[in-house]
């Protein structure tokens, strides 16, 4: 721990307040409440998440398939599940920026709580009761986009914006992430399209088994009914209000945002 520690509540209450409008959107937290390392920026995430209320989800990648994941933690007032071929249709006024991604999402039947006895890559598996197409719309409670260090981002939900899940699957078996295609298409035209998986971080279960048993540890493990998305298969697309986006990944889901 640092010398002086960081009040995560007071850093928390920074990007809160400029969230719900209440104070401008500051450039990064001021000096003495930036986070400086990871267990700094997740206290603060933490605390975020926690005066926004209900958890719905996560949010967990990595840069490469050795790389350390990252979390997020996702608030039910940011995630959408859709029904079968139903357009989410999201106010754009609700985002400063909206940088769009085609994900998988990961649905919890059964609760994986924190203990001592980590879980294994197949108990993780025998959790998860659906995996489908997602769009995760990125987005940042600061002034300007990715103008902040590493810590500052995290904290700040990893720059989530809102999770639509679509249509999927119920054959867990069935799914091959590192061979399934993807495709983003934004207002009709594809925007990126890949043949196999275009994940960086490689086989999402990896990230599922740190999530179960690392990530979620600190807001209290992983609940049956909370949906979680393995990160971005295509990059972000930044766009902008009156764009339709679809998410397909054939054979499997797709999902289809509106963003009025």
């Amino acid at each position: 721990m640092h010398p002086t520690a960081l009040d995560p509540v007071a850093s928390a209450a920074v990007i809160t307040q400029a969230r719900e409008g209440r104070t401008p959107r500051p450039l990064d937290f001021p000096a003495g409440l930036r986070p400086c390392d990871a267990a700094e920026a997740y206290a603060v995430q933490d605390a975020v998440v926690r005066a926004r209320g209900e958890i719905a989800g996560w949010k967990v990648g990595a840069a490469s398939p050795q790389a350390q994941p990252a979390r997020a933690a996702l608030t039910r007032d940011s995630v959408w599940v859709a029904a079968a071929n139903e357009v989410v249709a999201l106010s754009a006024a609700g985002f400063a920026v909206m940088g769009v991604e085609a994900e998988l999402v990961y649905e919890l039947g059964a609760d994986l709580p924190a203990r001592a006895t980590p879980y294994s890559a197949a108990e993780v598996l025998a959790a998860v009761v659906s995996v489908r197409a997602a769009i995760e719309v990125c987005d940042t409670r600061f002034a300007a986009w990715a103008q902040q260090g590493e810590w500052s981002r995290l904290a700040d939900q990893a720059c989530h914006g809102a999770l639509i899940v679509g249509t999927g699957t119920n054959d867990i078996a069935a799914v091959q992430p590192l061979a399934q295609a993807v495709t983003l298409s934004v207002n009709g035209a594809v925007a990126v399209q890949h043949a196999t998986w275009g994940n960086p971080a490689g086989d999402p279960l990896r990230l599922l088994v740190w999530l179960a048993n690392e990530g979620a540890r600190s807001l209290g493990g992983l609940r049956a009914g909370q949906w979680v998305t393995t990160g971005s298969c295509t990059g972000t697309a930044l766009v902008a209000p009156g764009t339709e986006v679809v998410a397909d990944f054939p054979g499997l889901g797709r999902a289809v945002l509106l963003l009025r």
